[in-house]
């Protein structure tokens, strides 16, 4: 009996930490008092943004729950379409050669680093890179406006109204 309970308990772990292998559902609920004050349908609201007053702040989760959220985010976008969303780790930059549009973002890895995700941001008004934006793979903490956008076939996320905080 408690060789059994040792197993189920190492099995529901490593579906946990592995990737790929299970379908991590981490969903953020803010607490009362801040949840009355931001709705999905609001309008982004830099104000509440430097007051630290997001609804979904992945930056007080650990790598595997971030890995989990942000997994979360993009499969259920309806959820969290409109909602502030507060994220930290290292910039990076991509020029797409056939295009020459340009996407900025904020890599997240779970615990393992084995799995990452990027989270695309645009920032808030008319910006220039490399002018406007630090060197790539500095650790950064952005804040935007949690947005999806088709390209072609293809619908990605990203956080609109940026910044770089």
């Amino acid at each position: 009996m408690k060789s059994i309970k040792i197993l189920s308990a190492v099995t529901v772990l490593s579906m946990l930490v592995s990737c790929g292998s299970a379908e991590a559902e981490i969903i953020y609920q803010a607490p009362e008092e801040e949840s009355s004050k931001i709705s999905a349908s609001e309008e982004f609201d830099s104000v509440n943004l430097m007051n630290n007053q997001v609804d979904v702040d992945l930056t007080v989760l650990n790598s595997t729950m971030i890995y989990g959220q942000v997994y979360e985010m993009i499969y259920n976008t309806d959820e969290y379409t409109g909602k502030s969303v507060k994220v930290k780790g290292p910039f990076s930059y991509y020029k797409d050669p056939n295009t020459g549009n340009e996407y900025f973002s904020v890599t997240v890895s779970d615990i393992s680093a084995c799995c990452s995700q990027a989270v695309e941001f645009v920032l808030k008004g008319e910006k220039k890179y490399p002018d406007d934006y630090p060197e790539l793979n500095t650790e950064i903490t952005v804040v935007g406006n949690f947005n999806c956008y088709k390209e072609g076939v293809y619908t990605y996320c990203q956080l609109t109204d940026a910044e770089i905080l």
